[in-house]
């Protein structure tokens, strides 16, 4: 099939499902409505909330920002991290610890609770009762950052993070299924600041006036752009010999990551020969998975070849069965951050810092 004949397929598929996405789309509306008119009640505390959430069905870079304030703040503010946990064996409130599991907490949360040990992070469906649980276990609790809860109407946040990619924005896509949006475009509307993330670095001035005019800002938002940085590529198996990445010209890639699309064009840039094996998002590998990884890495006729994969993926490669299969592979990550155009980093701290200092409990 042509990509052509794929592009015409897709707009027929979007045409047959549009009526769903409309069902789906007046469904959320009204809900939003019972809230709006507080019909259904949202819940605050008495602490600073932080919600870092988007309208799209995932890929938007939350796991990066999450991490960003964490760094921003918790010099200053004691912290914890409120998750759902997507895809965890487990229900209910979860606190997680140094040793948990990516299946009893989600990967996300445990990548949070390895990179920053001494913040608590913990997952619950129901934001409300998850935050008071963090309450409880820690009373000194003053900021409480809401993964994911943009959706979560029965929590108020004090100030809420709406995400867009800048090569997906939300302004541009659809309800499910015929898009990815969980719910209609105006739903914008709730957040304070509204991130473009993913920008090339080369962005320009009036490219940057043309989303926000496609955005259209309420009087009370603000729009900020947002680029990935990458970090020099990590060895996980310590025991082996270190390769010299700089000898390095054939990349095997696997992940299940909503978007790789940044990170393959990222290689490739650095000139590595690249062959990918992608999966679902959150997937969860098995042994055949990992068999297959390995049998294509020795596949791969070039000598100097490494296999690369993300933070995120890592997590859920865990168990000693699993490790074993690719325990003397280079196995490389690519650890990803979120920056800020210098005119935009100065104003959104500002504004993060205002909030949570100004707010309540603090």
């Amino acid at each position: 099939m042509t990509s052509t004949d794929k592009t015409n397929t897709m707009k027929i598929l979007n045409i047959i499902s549009y009526p769903i996405s409309l069902l789906y789309g007046i469904i959320m509306a009204f809900r939003n409505m019972l809230y709006d008119f507080k019909i259904l009640k949202s819940n605050t505390f008495d602490i600073s909330t932080i919600c870092v959430g988007n309208l799209s069905y995932g890929g938007t870079g939350k796991t990066p920002l999450v991490e960003y304030l964490i760094r921003l703040l918790s010099p200053e503010k004691n912290i914890a991290i409120l998750s759902r946990g997507y895809k965890r064996s487990t229900k209910g409130f979860v606190l997680a610890k140094n040793n948990s599991l990516s299946s009893e907490i989600g990967d996300e949360p445990k990548q949070y609770k390895i990179k920053f040990p001494n913040i608590q992070v913990a997952v619950c469906e129901n934001r409300c009762i998850g935050v008071g649980e963090l309450l409880k276990i820690n009373s000194e609790t003053n900021v409480v950052i809401l993964d994911d809860a943009f959706q979560h109407r029965s929590i108020k946040s004090g100030l809420n993070i709406l995400l867009t990619d800048y090569n997906n924005l939300y302004t541009r896509d659809n309800i499910l299924p015929s898009g990815t949006l969980r719910e209609f475009k105006h739903g914008a509307n709730r957040a304070e600041i509204i991130l473009i993330t993913k920008c090339p670095k080369t962005i320009t001035e009036k490219e940057r006036d043309k989303i926000k005019n496609e955005i259209n800002p309420k009087k009370n938002q603000n729009v900020f752009f947002s680029f990935i940085e990458y970090a020099p590529i990590q060895q996980i198996n310590k025991n082996n010999n270190n390769e010299n990445v700089s000898l390095v010209n054939s990349v095997l890639l696997f992940s299940g990551i909503a978007n790789t699309k940044p990170l393959e064009q990222y290689l490739s840039e650095k000139k590595y020969s690249v062959e990918s094996i992608l999966f679902q998002d959150h997937h969860k590998y098995s042994l055949n998975d990992l068999v297959k990884i390995r049998e294509t890495f020795n596949n791969i006729a070039e000598e100097n070849k490494i296999i690369v994969t993300t933070e995120k993926d890592l997590m859920r490669i865990e168990t000693s069965e699993q490790r074993e299969i690719i325990k003397d592979l280079p196995v490389f990550i690519i650890p990803i951050s979120v920056d800020f155009f210098p005119e935009d980093k100065e104003m959104f701290n500002l504004i993060i810092w205002n909030y949570v200092r100004n707010d309540r409990k603090n």
